[in-house]
């Protein structure tokens, strides 16, 4: 795993195809979508929904250009309402799944929060991934350093880290290895293309 959040050596599993920039990829980067009975574009970020679902790429510009584009509709071979906030659903949707994951993790003994418990996990070798709010003070989070082989996350917000720690924020974490670690590295990664652009920071919720 690297800094970017991504996995170097993991199977690619079932692909899918995006419908707006034509590319076949593994489906955990893409974002599947249903069509309610109503014709409205519900996001699926489960994988739960009934019907044939249409994909898109986890990427901000991607999702753009289905809702501009009208491929929704084309994909779906039907008309179709697509709702102006999708984009945002989408992103509150997996950031809340995010938070949910390592939420699950810390309960299980599998993540720890705070500057001098992640310092002692990395220190250990612990640590499988290191997690710092996006909203961070950068001299402090400069101050600790991306597991050896492993991942770093870096797009959640203060407060969305401290949900899942049961704090009002939280600024450093950690992450073991096993468990739900991969699933969070690949919910995390299908984030980051909502929310980091080029290298730029992470955009507000909302904006």
């Amino acid at each position: 795993m690297g800094r970017g959040g991504q996995t170097n050596d993991r199977e690619a599993g079932p692909e899918r195809k995006c419908i707006a920039t034509g590319e076949v990829q593994p489906k955990f980067g893409l974002i599947r979508f249903g069509i309610s009975p109503d014709g409205q574009v519900v996001p699926d970020v489960l994988e739960k929904l009934p019907g044939r679902g249409i994909w898109v790429s986890a990427d901000r510009a991607a999702m753009e250009k289905a809702m501009k584009k009208g491929l929704f509709a084309r994909a779906a071979k039907q008309a179709v309402q697509v709702p102006e906030n999708l984009i945002a659903t989408v992103e509150a949707q997996l950031a809340a799944r995010v938070v949910n994951l390592i939420s699950l993790m810390r309960k299980g003994g599998h993540a720890v929060s705070g500057y001098e418990r992640v310092k002692d996990w990395l220190a250990k070798d612990e640590a499988e991934v290191l997690i710092q709010a996006h909203d961070g003070s950068e001299r402090g989070k400069s101050k600790l350093s991306t597991p050896y082989g492993g991942s770093w996350i870096g797009w959640l917000s203060a407060d969305e880290l401290g949900q899942a720690f049961g704090r009002q924020s939280t600024i450093h974490a950690a992450l073991g290895a096993g468990g739900l670690c991969q699933r969070v590295v690949e919910e995390a990664a299908r984030l980051k293309g909502l929310r980091v652009s080029d290298g730029d920071k992470p955009r507000r919720k909302g904006s």
